[in-house]
């Protein structure tokens, strides 16, 4: 039985950054006024050290409610970003402020792509990733199959990985609209689940078939947990 979160904690300031700490601020009673927010499994979300938070993606709504979620629960949220994004002058200084990792998607070299990452959560940061590395393609919304980035980064590290699903976002900020869904007032669940265990991979060697292995594991405890918030049963292969 998850354990629900019914109001927003007194979140962590500092390491927030001014700009980020505003674009919070400022997106925050939004959502609370147009949206009704369900956020359960916090418990399972650790108040220290290092964590990877690997979630689905449905929406552009998930950043915002993903980020209330994790600050509510005591830590500041670290995300991946494209290193396209930080040639935006303002959305520079919101993700700059914020300690957000630039990602560049042309080098050949994966652990330097996420060296910062690395970095970060062996300094004890929550970095969230999106492992799908997109929204999902599916039509039904389910999780499609997961990048290997965030297995490499929690066997580098060791740190756990918590799978944190988003659901009803997407009836909110619809893709390819421009004009957000505000009424009638959406539903938007955020639920965390128990880290995943990957023990079994820690001492092996970081081959391509560890790494597809563990990324799997990862993606089916993140469909599982859908399945769950959804009362649905996913498809037997993702997409």
């Amino acid at each position: 039985m998850w354990r629900r979160t019914t109001q927003l904690a007194r979140t962590p300031r500092r390491g927030r950054g001014f700009w980020y700490g505003l674009a919070i601020d400022v997106l925050w009673p939004w959502l609370m006024v147009f949206t009704r927010q369900i956020w359960l499994g916090g418990e399972n979300v650790p108040r220290s050290g290092g964590v990877l938070v690997a979630s689905n993606h449905v929406s552009f709504l998930d950043p915002i409610s993903g980020t209330g979620y994790v600050l509510a629960h005591g830590r500041i949220p670290r995300y991946l970003a494209k290193a396209e994004l930080w040639k935006l002058p303002l959305v520079k200084s919101v993700l700059a402020g914020g300690g957000h990792i630039p990602v560049r998607r042309d080098t050949a070299a994966p652990l330097g792509v996420y060296s910062r990452a690395l970095e970060a959560l062996r300094a004890g940061a929550a970095v969230v990733v999106y492992p799908e590395g997109t929204f999902t393609d599916d039509p039904d919304g389910w999780p499609m199959r997961g990048r290997t980035g965030v297995a490499r980064m929690a066997l580098a590290t060791g740190v756990p990985v918590v799978p944190v699903v988003h659901w009803g976002g997407q009836r909110v900020l619809v893709r390819g609209k421009a004009v957000p869904r505000l009424l009638p007032r959406h539903t938007v669940y955020v639920v965390a689940g128990k880290p995943v265990d990957l023990s079994d991979f820690l001492d092996q060697e970081p081959t391509p078939a560890v790494l597809r292995a563990a990324t799997a594991r990862i993606m089916a405890a993140i469909t599982e947990l859908v399945a769950e918030v959804r009362g649905e049963t996913p498809p037997a292969t993702a997409a």
